[in-house]
């Protein structure tokens, strides 16, 4: 029970920081606007996170949490190149209404910077589960190429998504990124269906 508690305090802090810090700036944020928006604790707060600067690497988790919500309203028939492309859909929509442009390049600096844990390559992330458990069920069923590696897949995937939040992030948003991916992540990706 501890554990499932711990979760969820720190996700509290997660999301509620990143709601203000899209609502109101990073800069314009506060911890103290996060412990209050958390109803959480100043205790709690500096039990997760050193500052508000350590919350920059946890975008991440909410990704994974996207992910997580959209598993199970998936459709467990739908051929596996499109439950790949829904996901991407979503998050990318997720990520163009709820996460500014300027979060997102933090995000990435923090992540070419950064001299200890990457968490945008963490492969124990949820998002590299779901994922590979994806591609996984599509080599079973004959959708997915077999003589690449569900990890290969994975990186490629995972690699286009980057590219296309990174892309999006230096024309500063000039373009819709679910549109955009909606677009060009097929095309990308077209050679892993078995044909």
């Amino acid at each position: 029970m501890r554990k499932k508690n711990t979760r969820n305090t720190k996700g509290r802090i997660i999301s509620a920081a990143w709601r203000l810090f899209y609502e109101q700036g990073y800069d314009d944020t506060t911890v103290e606007d996060i412990i209050y928006e958390s109803g959480t604790s100043k205790g709690s707060f500096y039990h997760y996170f050193e500052g508000k600067d350590a919350l920059l690497s946890s975008l991440s988790y909410l990704f994974d949490e996207k992910y997580m919500e959209l598993l199970p309203t998936i459709d467990p028939e739908m051929d596996s190149f499109d439950k790949l492309m829904l996901l991407n859909r979503e998050l990318f929509g997720m990520i163009e209404n709820q996460v500014s442009i300027d979060l997102l390049t933090r995000l990435f600096s923090s992540q070419l910077i950064t001299k200890g844990e990457k968490h945008m390559l963490d492969y124990n992330r949820a998002y590299y589960k779901i994922i590979r458990q994806i591609i996984s069920e599509g080599q079973e069923r004959g959708e997915l190429r077999r003589d690449l590696s569900v990890n290969d897949i994975v990186r490629e995937y995972a690699l286009c998504e980057r590219g296309i939040m990174y892309d999006w992030c230096v024309c500063g948003g000039a373009y819709s990124i679910r549109q955009y991916a909606a677009a060009l992540l097929p095309a990308f990706l077209e050679h892993v269906r078995e044909k």
